[in-house]
C-alpha cells in the first residue's frame, strides 16, 4: 500500500503532476521571452503559458459536426496521462529514485511515442483537411526519429550493462548511478554520438523549428490542433509541457547526471532543463527556418541515425573490450 501511494505522489504531484506541469509551462515561458529578446521584441512575460492554460479552461470546447466526438474528445486526455506517467518514470540524480513496479527505459520509450499518436488520432478525427495533412507529417516524422533513438537507448544501456559486467540495463536509475560513479556520458568519447543522435531527437519530438512540421502554422494552420478549443486545446498544450520535461530530463539522466543530493541537486536539475531549452531550443528556433517533411526525413535517416548507430557499435566493442 505505501508503494502505490508513492507511485501516485510520484504521479500527481512530485517529480510528475504539478511540479512538472509547473516546470513544463516555466520553460516555455522562458523559451518565449528570450526568444523575443533575440528578436528584438520586448515579449510576453515569464507567466504567460500558465496564463494560457487558465484562459483556455475557462472557453468552451468546440466539435466539429464532421468529427468523431467521443475520439475527439480522448486524444488530449490519453496524450496527458501518458506523460504524467513518463515523468515519473525519470530519476533525478540524489533526489528521486523511481519505482520499479512502474516500468524501465523500454517502457518509457512506448510513453513518448503516445502524444505522437494523440496527435494523429486528433488530426484524423477533427474532420478537417489540415489536420489529416498534420497526420500524414507527424507520422512521417515519428518514423524517422523513433529509429535513432531506440538505438541511442540501446547504446547507453550497453555501456552501462557491459561496463558492470552484466547485460545491458534498462533501468534508468543504474544508468544515473554509474555515471555518478565513474564520470558523465557526456564527457565519454564513446558516448558522443550518441549525445549528438539525441541533440537531433528532442527538438524533433518536442515539436519546434526546424521540426514543428505538423503544426505549421503558416502552413496547415496548427494542423491536428486547428480545431481544438478551450479544455481539449489546454490539455494538449498541458501534454506539450509535461513532454518537454519528459525529454529533457531524460537526456540528463542519459547523459549528464551530477553528483549531488538533496536541495542542491533539484535546483542543478532544473537549471540543466533551463540551459538545454535557451540553447538547444530558443537558440535553433531563432535562427534556423523550418524543413519541409522530405527534408526532415531525410536528415534522419542520414545523421542521426548513422550517429546513434556508431555509437551502439563503439559502445558494444570497446565497453566488451575493457578499452575506455
Amino acid at each position: 500500500m505505501a508503494n502505490s501511494y508513492a507511485i501516485l505522489i510520484a504521479v500527481l504531484l512530485f517529480p510528475g503532476g504539478l511540479f512538472a506541469l509547473a516546470l513544463g509551462l516555466t520553460l516555455k515561458g522562458a523559451d518565449r521571452r528570450v526568444a523575443a529578446r533575440l528578436q528584438g521584441r520586448v515579449g510576453p512575460p515569464l507567466t504567460q503559458p500558465f496564463f494560457d492554460i487558465v484562459k483556455l479552461g475557462f472557453k468552451r470546447t468546440m466539435v466539429p459536426d464532421t468529427a468523431s466526438e467521443t475520439v475527439f474528445l480522448a486524444a488530449p486526455l490519453v496524450g496527458t496521462a501518458s506523460m504524467l506517467l513518463a515523468v515519473a518514470l525519470i530519476p533525478i540524480a540524489g533526489v528521486y529514485n523511481p519505482d520499479p513496479q512502474i516500468g524501465n527505459l523500454l517502457v518509457l520509450l512506448y510513453l513518448l511515442a503516445i502524444p505522437g499518436v494523440a496527435l494523429m488520432i486528433a488530426g484524423s478525427a477533427s474532420g478537417s483537411p489540415y489536420g489529416a495533412i498534420g497526420f500524414s507529417r507527424e507520422m512521417a516524422l515519428m518514423l524517422a526519429y523513433e529509429g535513432p533513438i531506440v538505438l541511442v537507448v540501446i547504446a547507453v544501456a550497453l555501456r552501462t550493462g557491459l561496463a558492470e559486467g552484466h547485460f545491458p540495463t534498462f533501468s534508468l536509475a543504474e544508468i544515473v548511478h554509474y555515471q555518478q560513479a565513474h564520470g558523465a556520458f557526456v564527457l565519454d568519447p564513446v558516448m558522443w554520438p550518441a549525445a549528438a543522435a539525441f541533440a537531433f531527437f528532442y527538438p524533433a519530438n518536442l515539436g519546434i523549428v526546424p521540426f514543428d512540421i505538423p503544426e505549421a502554422e503558416t502552413e496547415v494552420l496548427e494542423g491536428p490542433l486547428l480545431e481544438y478549443s478551450g479544455p481539449a486545446l489546454a490539455l494538449f498544450k498541458i501534454m506539450s509541457a509535461l513532454k518537454a520535461v519528459v525529454v529533457l530530463s531524460l537526456g540528463v539522466a542519459l547523459f549528464m547526471p551530477l553528483p549531488l543530493t538533496g536541495g542542491v541537486g533539484l535546483a542543478a536539475w532544473v537549471g540543466q532543463q533551463l540551459v538545454l531549452v535557451l540553447i538547444g531550443v530558443t537558440a535553433v528556433r531563432v535562427s534556423r527556418g523550418r524543413m519541409r517533411i522530405d527534408q526532415a526525413f531525410v536528415f534522419f535517416l542520414k545523421w542521426p541515425l548513422l550517429l546513434s548507430a556508431a555509437s551502439l557499435a563503439v559502445a558494444a566493442y570497446y565497453t566488451a573490450g575493457g578499452a575506455l
